[in-house]
């Protein structure tokens, strides 16, 4: 009796876990388009700063961030338990806040040269305390990095928000510690790459492969920060278009019609992601005008 007890608690545990495996692998995906967005802001946010104190800087995000989702986390399960209502209003803000912000990164680009501005906020004067100026980074990037870390946990807890409640703990608490350690992990990399190229230069012993790779990996950095940038900026697109269209009651069987009647091979994959993305799109510009009206009624109100 006991043995076939066991053998019954050995076969929950392994049903939970293989369930967990697979949820797992589903909000990592569905979460994959704020990693983009995430690694972008973030190398960029420790940008401007001495070159032997990056790491440190990064690590002190890196911290800031595990704190954010020790808050996050307890709090988003706390909200399934009492009002699991309340997951699907929270996931389809997260989705239309994510299509906004791909949104008015296109905005700014386009209207308001931001690359510019920011080149110039790096510039750091003779006269600023280097300890402050650090501090400040790190503060603006944990806050930055809290409404990212919110965004990637409402969606992880929206793909499992119909399993036991030991599942959505389990699946948030890993994406929310794997997110974490890959993107600060991935973000150390990317500050270091250009640094990593000149040691290599400085090491080589004229022309040759090591001297070639080094002068290789010194041009690609800033190359590889602008392609973050706009892969991110795209992921934002598809992840929230895709959550805009299933959190609006008949909205995705709208999609998933039209995916049908377009044919060509390999459709099945390509046009649902696309339709979504093009939802995304105009999700965000009706968010971002909607924005604007509201600030400019609160600046006339103010005058």
């Amino acid at each position: 009796m006991a043995g076939a007890s066991l053998l019954t608690l050995l076969d929950d545990i392994a049903t939970v876990l293989d369930d967990v495996a697979l949820m797992t692998k589903v909000a990592a995906r569905k979460t994959a388009g704020v990693l983009g967005d995430d690694l972008a802001l973030n190398a960029q946010q420790v940008s401007g700063v001495r070159a032997e104190r990056e790491l440190p800087v990064v690590w002190g995000v890196a911290k800031g961030s595990f704190k954010n989702k020790l808050i996050l986390v307890p709090a988003a399960l706390l909200i399934s338990a009492v009002a699991p209502w309340l997951i699907m209003p929270m996931l389809l803000l997260g989705g239309l806040f994510l299509c906004f912000e791909g949104v008015e990164k296109i905005a700014e680009k386009l209207f308001h040269h931001s690359q510019d501005s920011d080149h110039d906020a790096q510039i750091i004067p003779d006269d600023v305390d280097i300890v402050a100026y650090e501090k400040e980074k790190i503060k603006g990037a944990i806050r930055t990095d809290f409404v990212l870390s919110a965004e990637i946990i409402v969606i992880a807890l929206g793909t499992v928000q119909d399993h036991p409640f030991l599942t959505q703990a389990i699946v948030v608490s890993v994406i929310a510690a794997v997110m974490t350690a890959g993107v600060y992990g991935i973000v150390a990399g990317i500050v270091k790459l250009d640094d990593a190229g000149l040691y290599l230069v400085n090491h080589s012993k004229g022309a040759g492969f090591k001297r070639s790779f080094g002068s290789l990996l010194v041009n690609v950095a800033p190359y590889l920060m602008k392609a973050l940038a706009v892969v991110g900026t795209i992921a934002m697109f598809l992840v929230g278009g895709g959550i805009v269209v299933h959190s609006i009651p008949h909205v995705h069987v709208v999609v998933e019609h039209l995916a049908q009647l377009i044919s060509f091979p390999g459709a099945h994959a390509i046009v649902p992601p696309l339709l979504n993305g093009v939802v995304g799109i105009l999700a965000g510009i009706v968010v971002l005008v909607v924005v604007s009206l509201i600030n400019k009624i609160r600046g006339k109100s103010a005058h």
